[in-house]
């Protein structure tokens, strides 16, 4: 696995994804560190007269909007999204996405789902040419489901191991926002990304996986001194 991504190419990525945005929009705002320097170059144009609503995927990324000066709400209280940002931890030259890492997976892709646009902000060492190439698949299951579901993706074709997730730096078992668990299930690097992710899913206590396939419409990619441009297919 290759480092990680250098601030300042961050946040060239998330300037050019300002360009995406105009007053009036409803935003959703993805979780971890491409989304975090997003949400805070977008506060800075809030406190300098930009109108828009965001709507958090995450209680850190809500507490970061909050801290910067966007407004934000809930599902509840917009009828759909303008365009969703966020970060990924793999990209595929088809542009399908593995995400997860930060743990918000879910709530991210019910954000996702309802913008008319899902833009991605990565680095370089994001982008790969076959998905399991750099990061397990977070799976969010239900608690109850935990040892039997451990049992059923070991035995899912292609998958080479499964751990539950830890907080960082401790053996205190990771649960997301939503009060689950999170297993990290190591792959063998797949072009079968639909059919693995239909074979995890079907296991029994499973409530979503890290696969975003076919969601994505655009990906910035903050190179140095550049940012690249990445359209679906």
């Amino acid at each position: 696995m290759s480092g990680g991504p250098r601030p300042e190419d961050l946040d060239r990525v998330a300037l050019r994804a300002l360009d995406e945005v105009s007053s009036g929009m409803r935003l959703g705002l993805g979780t971890g560190r491409a989304a975090e320097a997003f949400i805070r170059r977008l506060g800075e144009r809030v406190r300098a007269g930009l109108e828009v609503i965001g709507v958090p995927t995450s209680e850190r990324s809500d507490a970061l909007a909050r801290e910067v000066g966007v407004p934000v709400a809930t599902l509840a209280d917009v009828d759909a999204l303008h365009v969703a940002f966020d970060g990924a931890d793999e990209v595929a030259p088809d542009l399908s996405l593995l995400k997860g890492l930060g743990g918000a997976h879910l709530r991210e892709r019910v954000v996702a789902a309802e913008a008319a646009r899902f833009v991605i902000l990565v680095t370089p060492e994001k982008l790969v040419g076959r998905l399991g190439e750099r990061a397990p698949v977070p799976v969010e299951l239900a608690s109850f489901a935990l040892p039997t579901a451990q049992r059923r993706l070991l035995a899912i074709p292609g998958v080479a191991g499964v751990a539950r997730r830890c907080r960082s730096g401790s053996s205190e078992p990771y649960v997301t926002d939503n009060g689950n668990p999170i297993l990290d299930v190591s792959i063998a690097p797949t072009d079968e990304a639909h059919a693995l992710d239909a074979a995890i899913r079907g296991v029994p206590g499973v409530i979503d996986t890290g696969f975003f396939l076919g969601m994505a419409h655009l990906v910035l990619v903050g190179d140095p001194g550049s940012v690249r441009e990445l359209r679906a297919p």
